[in-house]
């Protein structure tokens, strides 16, 4: 979610509602929402209209399957990926498996294929490791759109929900606000290899040059699973006594961090920050283990991914620097430097707006 999710923020940005991911997968196939994309006539004839294929078969592929996050991405009750697929006469199905490793992903792509897909919209779980596979989609004229988390160099576009510096540095922001610039912090990160935390862990380096009285001491990963993010956070506090913030850029990681922060020993003396959902941290907010956290609004995302998918195969959106087009109900978008497209900026959820937000 998660953008340089920053609205209250030391450096204040455009508040504009939006969300974050963590990951798995394996290959089982499920559907979030309805898989198939039903559409009235006039929906299907008005894409028709617009030169755009319907009827292709479109599958969603997250990092895993189960995770909340994605759910609210993906599917066609949130108003996610499968809704625009819907809405555009085609068929949308979600798929993927139930870890956040590249074994565990790659055999759903690949079934995907098999099954005759026109596009695949992928969070993918490593930059490079499902890159052969992605090619070989390609090489059949398969659509690939990244979105969440990137494959640079094997895939048509990538949908990015908030810039990467942005993401990165308000987080440190926000902290550093907390913290009065002051005090050792670390990092619960998701998988080693997630392509989109190590970005925005660069960020928070570089951003921490304009604090020199707050320390980086260390950086772990819980690889987006609740169990193992609880662990590398309570070993964080045993090694580190003088700890004094932790931002975990992962919605998982910092639900569990909460978890573990949520006593009198803790709450109001370690802060926390980070990529969120406002249902999963709304408890921790209220009582204080959290002030404020970012994001940006995940179904929004998926929507945009899932219209990008359509219009780019239709042969409407090619990936050129500086192409612009139409995402429904999302308005205008503008393709950027290396077939990226960005969502908008992050958003700073507080107690003060948190409870207008339910996802």
């Amino acid at each position: 979610m998660k953008l340089r999710q920053t609205a209250g923020l030391a450096v204040p940005l455009v508040v504009v509602p939006i969300l974050l991911a963590a990951c798995s997968s394996s290959s089982s196939s499920s559907a979030s929402g309805p898989t198939t994309g039903a559409t009235s006539p006039s929906s299907a004839s008005s894409s028709a209209a617009a030169g755009l294929k319907t009827g292709m078969k479109v599958f969603v592929i997250p990092k895993n399957l189960g995770n909340n996050y994605f759910t609210t991405a993906d599917s066609a009750n949130s108003g996610g990926a499968i809704a625009a697929l819907q809405t555009l006469g085609e068929t949308g199905t979600e798929t993927s498996g139930t870890a956040a490793t590249p074994a565990s992903q790659i055999p759903a792509i690949q079934a995907a294929i098999s099954k005759g897909a026109n596009a695949l919209i992928v969070s993918a779980t490593d930059p490079t490791a499902l890159c052969p596979t992605l090619n070989a989609a390609m090489k059949r004229g398969i659509t690939v759109v990244t979105y969440d988390s990137d494959a640079p160099g094997c895939r048509d576009l990538f949908i990015n929900q908030a810039s990467t510096a942005q993401i990165g540095t308000s987080e440190v922001d926000v902290l550093a606000k907390e913290l009065n610039d002051t005090g050792d912090i670390a990092i619960v990160s998701a998988a080693a290899s997630a392509t989109n935390q190590n970005a925005w862990i660069g960020y928070m380096k570089q951003e921490l040059k304009k604090y020199p009285k707050m320390k980086l001491v260390a950086t772990v990963y819980g690889n987006d699973d609740p169990t193992t993010s609880t662990q590398v956070t309570q070993g964080l506090l045993q090694r580190y006594p003088n700890l004094k913030g932790i931002i975990s850029p992962t919605t998982v990681g910092i639900a569990a961090a909460a978890a573990v922060l949520d006593n009198a020993k803790y709450r109001g003396k370690i802060a926390l920050t980070g990529l969120g959902t406002p249902n999963s941290l709304k408890k921790y907010v209220s009582d204080g283990t959290i002030k404020e956290f970012v994001l940006w609004k995940p179904n929004d995302l998926g929507y945009l991914a899932g219209y990008a998918a359509v219009l780019a195969a239709s042969g409407k959106v090619n990936g050129t620097q500086g192409q612009t087009f139409t995402a429904g109900k999302l308005g205008s978008f503008t393709v950027g430097a290396d077939k990226t497209v960005l969502l908008g900026p992050p958003f700073v959820f507080t107690a003060a707006n948190i409870s207008q937000f339910n996802f």
